[in-house]
């Protein structure tokens, strides 16, 4: 977990809106949900990895105390560790107010308790599209057409969208491997061909009590990018490629796509950027996740942005303050409350105004309000409107 600080997090801040611009001109309403959920809510919905990541925080007072002593469950509630559960939740608890189809985009931050590394922190922001009560691929092109539009506002561009299907996954899984009752232990292990090498994957499947020889035959249909599993759904995956490609997106069929989280059931997609090693940004259709909370079963599908990773990426050159910044430095209370008044026209009319103390160093001061965006700083004797 980090801090941010300035000039950091004016950067951050006109990423979101730029972002949530796109969405919003697409119909997403935006929401925001607790930054804690049940634990009952975050264990057991096929989060993968995830789940045996959560942050978990104990009950409280005397039940905490009761817990104590008898040996019990000592936590009832954990942080989020993505945006899909808490959504899926939430459309749930307020399914007679939302309308259908709803689009819904959902920026916040989000915890894991993995090691942090490059592009992996503790607390990271995530920033969600989805549309809830959508079953055809209109759903999955719209989310992807918007994603890259949504980057590329913040100038990221030569970003590829990689799709697959995870029923042709499975397929092609149970086709090398014979029929599974838990395919998710496979699926997490292939999850890890763009991180390490298909060797240390297949020894992995064996530890797991596969056939060592249709280990070797799936990941060799992998690398030739076979596809195996109904024509339905290989036309379905092939029309939302040549739609995408039709609005000049770059597209790859990529079998080796995963998605660690167990709870897909379609189609599945992820942004790629040749300056990258990780993915920019992930999802996919998960329409069976509705059924956990009592509710109806209702088609589901969602794009989230890696936000962290594209603050990384972005020309922070083309993010420079959209109005003047100026700042007025003052010597005694006198000037400040007369600069404070003479500021608001100035404010009024779309000029940033900070009015402050002069400090004893008035280089480092000057400095300092400069590397902020002040284009100039001035002293409150010349101040005027």
């Amino acid at each position: 977990m980090r801090d941010i600080v300035p000039p950091d997090g004016e950067l951050r801040r006109q990423i979101a809106n730029r972002i949530l611009d796109v969405y919003a001109a697409y119909g997403y309403e935006v929401i925001e949900t607790p930054a804690l959920e049940d634990l009952e809510v975050l264990v057991g919905s096929q989060g993968g990895e995830n789940e045996k990541l959560i942050f978990k925080v104990l009950k409280r007072g005397a039940k905490l105390d009761e817990e104590l002593e008898r040996g019990g469950e000592l936590a009832d509630m954990g942080l989020r560790f993505d945006l899909t559960v808490p959504l899926a939740r939430f459309v749930a608890n307020h399914l007679n107010d939302l309308p259908m189809p709803f689009k819904v985009a959902h920026l916040a931050p989000v915890w894991r308790a993995e090691r942090p590394q490059r592009g992996r922190f503790r607390e990271f922001t995530q920033c969600d599209i989805d549309i809830v009560g959508e079953a055809s691929i209109a759903a999955e092109i719209e989310l992807c057409t918007a994603t890259i539009e949504a980057l590329q506002r913040i100038g990221i561009d030569g970003c590829t969208v990689r799709l697959n299907d995870r029923r042709l996954l499975l397929a092609a899984v149970e086709h090398h491997l014979g029929q599974l009752d838990q395919p998710d232990a496979v699926f997490i292990a292939l999850d890890k061909l763009d991180k390490t090498s298909s060797d240390n994957v297949a020894a992995e499947l064996a530890r797991g009590g596969h056939d060592v020889a249709g280990v070797e035959r799936l990941l060799e249909s992998f690398a030739n990018a076979e596809l195996i599993g109904p024509p339905e759904i290989q036309a379905a995956l092939e029309g939302t490629r040549r739609a995408l490609e039709g609005q000049g997106i770059s597209v790859r069929f990529d079998p080796t796509l995963v998605r660690g989280m167990g709870y897909y059931t379609g189609q599945i997609f992820e942004v790629s950027h040749p300056d990258l090693p990780y993915s920019l940004a992930g999802g996919g259709r998960y329409d069976g996740m509705m059924a956990r909370f009592g509710a109806p079963a209702l088609p589901m599908c969602g794009f989230s942005i890696g936000f962290e990773r594209v603050c990384e990426l972005v020309d922070k050159s083309a993010f420079r303050a959209a109005r003047e910044k100026i700042a007025v430095t003052c010597s005694d209370d006198e000037e400040l409350l007369r600069c404070l008044a003479l500021a608001r026209a100035k404010r009024d009319r779309g000029t940033v105004v900070n009015v402050v103390r002069r400090a004893r160093n008035v280089r480092k001061q000057r400095d300092d309000l400069e590397r902020l965006g002040y284009s100039e700083v001035i002293d409150a004797e010349t101040f005027s409107l």
